[in-house]
């Protein structure tokens, strides 16, 4: 027996198509989307809407941006020289989050991946081999610790390098508050891999 009706059941299954929204939790926000006044909805939906019609790729570091450039690209404060690649735009908010890196992003939006047949020409590695064109003395490689993450890196490591541009890979390890007898060997050896001078 159906308990809701068939609007709210069509809203409920768009929220679960949402990353990380399950059945309760699409429910939950459907009862309260619908539960609100009309205005607040409409604000919702015309920023729904809004965000993705003006929303495109910054034309130097593809990260989305409702402008030319992005405010980090726009921004004449940052170490152009030092591109960190990232997988999606979600990594270079988190890595601006912290306020510590000063360089500039490249933003791939994927990750190769031969099992779900993501190749390179898939990502967007013509266009940072394009942008190593300008002074750039590093590429700081911030996939994620992840098959296709670490297979991407290694492909990029073996693109760049001849071009004589320094290639970093970010260190990966043992995060804070973890057991290290609960920690998988791979992470563990990254860890170790990774150290630094105390």
């Amino acid at each position: 027996m159906e308990i809701n009706s068939g609007y709210i059941n069509k809203l409920i299954e768009e929220l679960e198509r949402l990353p990380g929204v399950g059945n309760k939790s699409a429910q939950r926000m459907a009862y309260y989307i619908v539960s609100q006044p009309v205005e607040r909805v409409n604000r919702l939906t015309a920023a729904i809407d809004n965000a993705k019609k003006n929303t495109h790729y910054c034309e130097k570091c593809l990260t989305l941006t409702d402008s030319n450039l992005c405010s980090v690209c726009r921004d004449e404060t940052r170490d152009k020289k030092t591109i960190m690649v990232v997988e999606n735009p979600r990594d270079l908010a988190a890595y601006e989050k912290t306020g510590k890196y000063k360089g500039v992003y490249h933003v791939l939006h994927g990750a190769i991946s031969p099992m779900l047949g993501i190749g390179p020409g898939d990502i967007k590695l013509k266009e940072l081999i394009t942008r190593l064109e300008d002074d750039v003395d590093e590429v700081i490689v911030a996939t994620n610790a992840s098959l296709e993450g670490e297979t991407t890196a290694m492909y990029i490591s073996k693109l760049i390098k001849p071009t004589g541009i320094k290639v970093t890979r970010i260190a990966s390890g043992v995060p804070v508050g973890g057991d290290i007898e609960y920690i998988d060997e791979v992470t563990l050896l990254r860890a170790l891999d990774g150290r630094v001078e105390l």
